[in-house]
Protein backbone atom coordinates (compact mmCIF):
# COMPACT_ATOMS: atom_id res chain seq x y z
CA UNK A 1 0.00 0.00 0.00
CA UNK A 2 1.22 3.26 -0.52
CA UNK A 3 2.55 5.66 2.28
CA UNK A 4 -0.08 8.30 2.62
CA UNK A 5 1.04 11.94 3.51
CA UNK A 6 -0.74 13.36 6.22
CA UNK A 7 -3.46 16.35 5.26
CA UNK A 8 -3.52 17.95 8.70
CA UNK A 9 0.40 18.93 7.39
CA UNK A 10 -0.46 20.06 4.77
CA UNK A 11 -3.52 22.63 4.81
CA UNK A 12 -6.08 23.24 7.87
CA UNK A 13 -8.33 20.06 7.82
CA UNK A 14 -8.53 19.65 11.36
CA UNK A 15 -11.56 22.14 11.48
CA UNK A 16 -13.72 20.27 9.16
CA UNK A 17 -15.37 16.95 10.21
CA UNK A 18 -14.89 13.76 8.94
CA UNK A 19 -18.59 14.11 7.33
CA UNK A 20 -17.30 17.08 5.76
CA UNK A 21 -14.12 15.65 4.17
CA UNK A 22 -16.10 12.95 3.02
CA UNK A 23 -18.49 15.03 1.38
CA UNK A 24 -15.99 17.25 -0.16
CA UNK A 25 -14.35 14.16 -1.83
CA UNK A 26 -17.73 12.77 -3.06
CA UNK A 27 -18.38 16.31 -4.33
CA UNK A 28 -14.75 16.22 -6.20
CA UNK A 29 -15.06 12.92 -7.40
CA UNK A 30 -18.80 13.40 -8.70
CA UNK A 31 -19.02 13.31 -12.78
CA UNK A 32 -20.87 16.04 -13.57
CA UNK A 33 -23.54 16.38 -16.80
CA UNK A 34 -20.67 17.78 -18.64
CA UNK A 35 -18.27 14.94 -18.47
CA UNK A 36 -20.71 12.28 -18.53
CA UNK A 37 -20.24 11.18 -21.78
CA UNK A 38 -16.88 11.17 -21.76
CA UNK A 39 -16.07 9.51 -18.37
CA UNK A 40 -19.49 6.94 -18.29
CA UNK A 41 -17.07 4.31 -19.49
CA UNK A 42 -13.95 5.26 -17.19
CA UNK A 43 -13.91 2.47 -14.57
CA UNK A 44 -11.81 4.05 -12.06
CA UNK A 45 -13.48 7.08 -12.37
CA UNK A 46 -16.96 5.34 -11.81
CA UNK A 47 -15.14 3.75 -8.92
CA UNK A 48 -14.18 6.35 -6.96
CA UNK A 49 -17.32 8.51 -7.48
CA UNK A 50 -19.25 5.82 -6.25
CA UNK A 51 -16.90 4.21 -3.35
CA UNK A 52 -16.55 8.48 -2.27
CA UNK A 53 -20.39 8.39 -2.10
CA UNK A 54 -20.76 5.09 -0.18
CA UNK A 55 -18.19 6.70 2.65
CA UNK A 56 -20.66 9.78 3.48
CA UNK A 57 -23.74 7.32 3.76
CA UNK A 58 -21.50 5.68 5.82
CA UNK A 59 -20.70 8.35 7.97
CA UNK A 60 -24.28 9.31 7.67
CA UNK A 61 -25.04 5.88 9.49
CA UNK A 62 -26.78 4.87 6.49
CA UNK A 63 -25.31 1.37 6.08
CA UNK A 64 -27.18 -0.21 3.26
CA UNK A 65 -27.02 2.76 1.19
CA UNK A 66 -23.28 2.68 1.93
CA UNK A 67 -23.09 -1.30 0.52
CA UNK A 68 -25.04 -0.72 -2.23
CA UNK A 69 -22.46 1.91 -3.19
CA UNK A 70 -19.49 -0.12 -2.11
CA UNK A 71 -21.08 -2.98 -4.33
CA UNK A 72 -21.41 -1.04 -7.38
CA UNK A 73 -17.56 0.32 -7.30
CA UNK A 74 -16.79 -3.06 -7.05
CA UNK A 75 -18.50 -3.71 -10.01
CA UNK A 76 -16.55 -1.21 -11.80
CA UNK A 77 -13.76 -2.47 -10.76
CA UNK A 78 -13.86 -6.08 -11.24
CA UNK A 79 -16.18 -5.43 -14.66
CA UNK A 80 -18.74 -7.13 -13.49
CA UNK A 81 -20.76 -3.88 -14.63
CA UNK A 82 -20.83 -1.32 -17.60
CA UNK A 83 -22.10 1.55 -18.16
CA UNK A 84 -25.78 1.99 -19.33
CA UNK A 85 -26.62 3.85 -22.72
CA UNK A 86 -27.29 7.91 -22.53
CA UNK A 87 -30.75 8.36 -21.40
CA UNK A 88 -31.33 10.86 -23.96
CA UNK A 89 -30.20 8.84 -27.19
CA UNK A 90 -32.36 7.00 -28.99
CA UNK A 91 -35.04 9.26 -27.89
CA UNK A 92 -37.08 11.42 -30.37
CA UNK A 93 -38.12 15.35 -29.87
CA UNK A 94 -42.13 15.85 -30.59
Amino acid sequence: MPELTPLSQTSNLNELTTLELAQALAERLRINEKDWHRLKSNRKARAAEQAAAAMVFLLKDQPEEALARFRTSSGWLDRSISAPPCPTHGHRSN
